[in-house]
């Protein structure tokens, strides 16, 4: 996909309708500087928006994704499957931000109890060291995985454990 030509595509269609970007993203829920962003190319808007931006300006996603107009329209089925798809991959963002969320809970209580038994002078020996040095690595870990989980690599990670466990 030439996102360059697709955001040409997105301002060309933006500028046929008469509305600012400001005005789009408003009607989109976004920021205007994701309209900008959108319109350079630079970055590309998720599926469920995508849809939106085709219902808005009477296009076909199609052309949308290929940055030019098409003469044949979509037909109700295919947008059927990419709603089911825009659905799909709302609910996989759902999942991961939950985990990404108790992860952040895990690690913000884990420090305060390091902190607690730090300041209290009490993680200077015996049982309540080795628990204030658990606490925070576990901290740590789950700052790790928070980076993780908001970085693209996650998925990367994700296809990485079902090649392992198709495996076994």
């Amino acid at each position: 996909m030439d996102q360059k030509k697709v955001g040409l595509f997105f301002k060309e269609l933006r500028k046929e309708k008469g509305v600012t970007q400001e005005q789009l993203a408003e009607k989109l829920n976004v920021s205007g500087r994701t309209v900008s962003r959108w319109e350079t190319g630079t970055n590309m808007p998720d599926l469920d928006i995508l849809i939106e931006i085709a219902d808005f300006y009477g296009v076909d996603i199609r052309e949308l994704i290929d940055g030019e107009r098409k003469s044949e329209k979509m037909n109700k089925e295919i947008e059927e499957t990419v709603l089911k798809v825009a659905d799909y991959s709302n609910e996989e963002k759902n999942r991961l931000m939950r985990k990404l969320h108790l992860f952040s809970w895990i690690g913000v209580i884990s420090f305060a109890v390091f902190l607690v038994l730090d300041v209290l002078g009490a993680a200077e020996s015996g049982v309540l060291e080795h628990i204030a040095s658990f606490c925070c690595g576990v901290s740590f870990g789950m700052l790790i995985i928070a980076v993780i989980y908001t970085s693209r690599h996650i998925y990367k990670f994700q296809a990485f454990k079902r090649r392992l466990l198709r495996h076994k």
